[in-house]
């Protein structure tokens, strides 16, 4: 979101800059309720000004004791104009807002320049990518010989891009969910959290998919309730119109939750296995911090993701995404994908971005600087988060990395204790 005397003010340079991420941004509505609001709040500023002399000049009638009658008739019409005034300064500024929201945020500068995924930028690889005597096969399929997932009944249950764990299974993802966990809480230094898996239309409309994704959510019937689609959105609410210590920041938190995506543009995509379901399993790393340390947070929260697939042994690589691929709230991402041998390619199982101020002044969540006392100026901070990670596909990764001939498939060393010990997932 941005602040409208400045969206006003530098208009042409945000759209110029956005390029392509702001094609579907309603700009000339914006122009002119911007003219609007400028041209109604100078008419009001002018009434309010003309009231203050006019009651200035009633003071002084009735202190000369002479008659103020008609100024004071002429007080009230001109009070009753800035009423009605006021009331189509506020229509003008939510008209405008609510197309204000619907503008991307500002890419950093060192984002590059790109109009889709295929000019996104390599940073890095880490790890080894097995090799296979005869072709992998798909993690869908390893899960079913193992007979640990069950996407027929998942459907009868539920439908379509559902899916059911059970045996080995459910335990090997409840065992990533737990070792995420506690590697971000002990070793990384994130305070855990459990939010609600519902959320209110200002918590989505705070951290960005509210207007703009409302198509892409699950909406209660009865209530104005959202299924969160990440952790990302309760956790970054909760510090919303609040003014935070800046002695405290930053703050890190992660959460594990359930996620819910209805997926309504990825029609054709994805349609076996587990890679792009209604409810998967993700652990969230949500920060706030100061303007000047959110890069370096940007750096170290991306570490912290990568650390779990190197932990796991799991060959993986990260990108820059380009201007043209990059989500509507972040200044900048990378995302981290995971080797996946029966597709013969990377694919994403985390993006870790800074949103800078946007998410911010969108939920009113500001700082007071460090020995800054009641009456010091505040600042915005800026939020960032990434996927620490997506379990299920991590589950997958696991699943077609380590299959072995005979069909079992080993247990990453780190997640045999949360294993009972087990090594290997065999047969059931």
């Amino acid at each position: 979101m941005y602040d409208l005397k400045y969206l006003r003010e530098n208009l042409d340079h945000i759209r110029t800059s956005l390029g392509r991420r702001g094609n579907d941004v309603p700009w000339t509505d914006i122009q002119k309720l911007s003219e609007e609001r400028r041209a109604v709040t100078t008419q009001v500023e002018q009434f309010r000004y003309e009231l203050n002399k006019g009651s200035e000049e009633v003071a002084r009638l009735r202190r000369a004791k002479e008659p103020a009658e008609e100024a004071m008739v002429a007080m009230k019409q001109l009070g009753d104009r800035i009423k009605d005034a006021e009331g189509a300064l506020r229509k003008v500024e939510e008209a405008l807002t609510n197309s204000a929201l619907r503008i991307p945020n500002l890419p950093h500068a060192s984002v590059p320049v790109g109009a889709d995924a295929s000019e996104n930028v390599e940073i890095r690889r880490l790890g080894t990518v097995p090799a296979f005597s005869s072709p992998p096969k798909p993690h869908w399929e390893v899960g079913d010989n193992l007979g640990i997932l069950d996407f027929d009944r998942a459907a009868k249950i539920a439908g379509a891009r559902f899916s059911v764990m059970t045996g080995a299974g459910a335990r090997l993802e409840r065992a990533l969910i737990n070792y995420m966990l506690d590697q971000h809480t002990t070793q990384h230094g994130y305070r855990e959290v459990i939010p609600p898996f519902m959320v209110n239309r200002s918590s989505m409309t705070g951290t960005g998919q509210l207007p703009k994704f409302e198509e892409d959510l699950f909406r209660m019937k009865d209530e104005d309730y959202f299924l969160i689609p990440t952790a990302e959105v309760p956790v970054t609410n909760l510090h919303r119109e609040e003014i935070l210590s800046g002695d405290c920041l930053p703050l890190r938190y992660t959460a594990y939750t359930p996620c819910f995506r209805r997926e309504a543009g990825s029609y054709g995509k994805d349609t076996r296995g587990l890679i792009r379901l209604h409810q998967f399993n993700k652990v969230e790393l949500v920060a706030f911090t100061t303007p000047d340390r959110s890069y370096e947070e940007l750096e170290r929260l991306t570490g912290h993701a990568e650390s779990i697939l190197q932990r796991l042994n799991l060959p993986y690589r990260v990108i820059t995404l380009c201007t043209g691929d990059m989500g509507f709230s972040a200044a900048k991402t990378y995302d981290i994908e995971v080797w996946l041998p029966s597709q013969q390619q990377y694919r994403e199982i985390s993006s870790c971005s800074n949103f800078e101020s946007f998410q911010a002044r969108r939920a009113s969540i500001k700082y007071r600087p460090t020995g800054g006392k009641k009456e010091t100026k505040t600042d915005f901070v800026h939020t960032l988060n990434g996927s620490g990670l997506a379990v299920g596909r991590t589950l997958v990764a696991i699943l077609e990395n380590f299959q072995q001939p005979d069909g079992s498939v080993e247990i990453p060393p780190v997640l045999r204790p949360y294993m009972g010990g087990l090594e290997r997932i065999e047969n059931e």
